[in-house]
C-alpha cells in the first residue's frame, strides 16, 4: 500500500458553466462579478413559482462528440465529456503513452438524466413503453457520465460514481486523491458534472420551497448570506480535474495548477434534507480535511462557502465554520460561488473548486455578490460585491448535501 501521505497535483482543468465553457472566461466572469442567471429556457416554468436558472447557453455537444454520440447521451453526460476533452488537453496528457489501467475516472453527479427519464416517462403515458429510447438506461443512470469520459479517454482504471446529493463533486474529488494516494491510480480524471433542469427537477424543489421567486430580477435572486435571501438558483454544469501522483506529475513536465492536499466527510445522521442545527457535523468535515492535509488552522487564507442562498443553509454554515475557527473565523475571507452561477446541485463542488484554483493560482478572491443587507446571523467577511487580492496559500472549500451529507476539499498553493 502507498504512503497516505502521497502528494497529489492538480495539472488541467475543463469547464463548462453559465458563466464561460472554459475556466478562463469562467474565472474572469466570476472576479468581474457577474452574474450566469437568467430566464429558464431548457424547460417551460410557466405556472411555477421560480422561473429563473444558471444554464450552459451555449453548448454545443457537437463541438466535442460526434452528433450521433450526443443524441445517446444525456445532457449531463455531455457536458462531462467536454469538459473532460477540455481538462486533457489543457493538462497537456496522452493516455495513449502511459499505462491506461493507471488512469481512473471518479465524477459526482447528484440525478443522471432527469431531463431524459421525464422525457420518456411522458412517452411511457402517452404512447405506451415500446415507444421509449432504446437508450433509456444508458442516458439517465448516474454512472454514465464517468463511463463515457472513460470511453472518450481511453482510461481503463478505477471508476466511480459519488451520488451524494450537492456534496457529490466533493465526494468524487476527494476519493480520487484517496485511489491516488492508496496506490491504485497514478492519474485520475475527477470532478462533478448536472444538468437536471427539467420540469421533473423543478417541480420537486418547488414543493419544497427551496427556490427564490425573484423571477423579476435574474442576476439578484442568489443572495447568499443577505437578509433577503429566499432561496437557491437551479443550475447545471460540469468541471473536470486531472489529478496526478507528484512524481507521476514531475516524470512527464506537467504544469502543475495547485495541489489538492486534504479530504474530510461527514454525515450528520439526521433529518433528510435540513443541516444539522449545531454546526457540528459540517464544523467536523472542515476539520478533518484539514488534519488530513496537515494544514492549521491559522494556515486557511479562505473558504470557498457551500453559500446556497437558503435561509437554513447560510446561517448555519457561518455557525459551523465558527465552531471550528472560533476568533479566527472573522479574519477569513469566504465566497459563495453560487451567488453567480445558482446552485449546479452534484456538480457544484466542482464549480467551486475551479474558483479555489484559480483564487490560489491568480492571488484574487472571487465576491459574493447582492450581499447587500447582512443577515446578523451571517457576520463573518464574506467578501461582498467586490473582487479582493490576496496571495492564497490554502483554500478550504464546502460542499454540504441532502441526506446530511458533508465533503470539504483543502487545496494548496504547490511547492516543490
Amino acid at each position: 500500500m502507498a504512503d497516505e501521505r502521497v502528494r497529489v497535483v492538480i495539472t488541467g482543468m475543463g469547464a463548462m458553466t453559465p458563466l464561460g465553457e472554459n475556466p478562463e472566461e469562467y474565472w474572469n466572469n466570476l472576479t468581474a462579478g457577474k452574474s450566469g442567471i437568467g430566464p429558464m429556457t431548457l424547460c417551460d416554468p410557466t405556472g411555477y413559482p421560480c422561473q429563473i436558472s444558471g444554464e450552459v447557453s451555449g453548448f454545443d455537444p457537437g463541438t466535442y462528440m460526434a452528433d450521433r454520440d450526443a443524441r445517446r447521451m444525456a445532457r449531463f453526460t455531455q457536458l462531462a465529456v467536454a469538459a473532460t476533452l477540455q481538462a486533457v488537453e489543457s493538462a497537456s496528457y496522452d493516455i495513449s503513452k502511459d499505462d491506461p489501467y493507471r488512469v481512473g475516472v471518479i465524477l459526482g453527479n447528484g440525478n443522471g438524466g432527469f431531463p431524459t427519464l421525464e422525457e420518456n416517462c411522458r412517452i411511457l403515458a402517452d404512447r405506451g413503453g415500446m415507444r421509449m429510447s432504446p437508450f433509456f438506461f444508458p442516458m439517465i443512470l448516474p454512472n454514465m457520465a464517468a463511463a463515457a469520459v472513460s470511453r472518450y479517454t481511453g482510461a481503463h482504471g478505477y471508476n466511480s460514481t459519488a451520488t451524494t446529493a450537492c456534496a457529490a463533486s466533493n465526494q468524487a474529488l476527494g476519493e480520487a486523491l484517496d485511489t491516488i494516494r492508496r496506490g491504485r491510480a497514478d492519474v485520475m480524471l475527477a470532478g462533478g458534472t448536472e444538468a437536471g433542469i427539467s420540469l421533473l427537477g423543478l417541480s420537486g424543489f418547488a414543493v419544497m420551497r427551496a427556490l427564490s421567486t425573484r423571477n423579476d430580477a435574474p442576476q439578484k435572486a442568489s443572495r447568499p448570506f443577505d437578509s433577503g435571501r429566499d432561496g437557491f438558483i437551479p443550475s447545471e454544469g460540469s468541471v473536470i480535474m486531472v489529478l496526478e501522483r507528484l512524481e507521476h506529475a514531475l516524470n512527464r513536465g506537467a504544469n502543475i495548477l495547485a495541489e489538492l492536499a486534504g479530504f474530510g466527510s461527514t454525515s450528520d445522521a439526521g433529518h433528510p434534507v435540513q443541516p444539522e442545527e449545531t454546526g457540528a457535523s459540517a464544523s467536523e468535515a472542515m476539520k478533518l480535511a484539514l488534519a488530513d492535509a496537515d494544514v492549521s488552522l491559522e494556515q486557511v487564507d479562505y473558504i470557498n462557502a457551500h453559500g446556497t442562498s437558503t435561509p437554513l443553509n447560510d446561517a448555519l454554515e457561518t455557525l459551523a465554520i465558527k465552531r471550528l475557527f472560533g476568533d479566527l473565523a472573522y479574519k477569513i475571507p469566504i465566497s459563495s460561488t453560487k451567488s453567480m452561477i445558482g446552485h449546479s446541485l452534484g456538480a457544484a463542488g466542482s464549480l467551486d473548486a475551479a474558483a479555489c484554483v484559480k483564487t490560489i493560482t491568480e492571488g484574487m478572491i472571487h465576491p459574493t455578490v447582492n450581499q447587500e443587507d447582512p443577515d446578523p446571523a451571517c457576520d463573518l467577511d464574506y467578501v461582498p460585491n467586490q473582487a479582493r487580492a490576496k496571495d492564497v496559500q490554502v483554500a478550504l472549500s464546502n460542499a454540504f448535501g441532502f441526506g446530511g451529507q458533508n465533503a470539504c476539499l483543502v487545496f494548496r498553493k504547490y511547492v516543490d
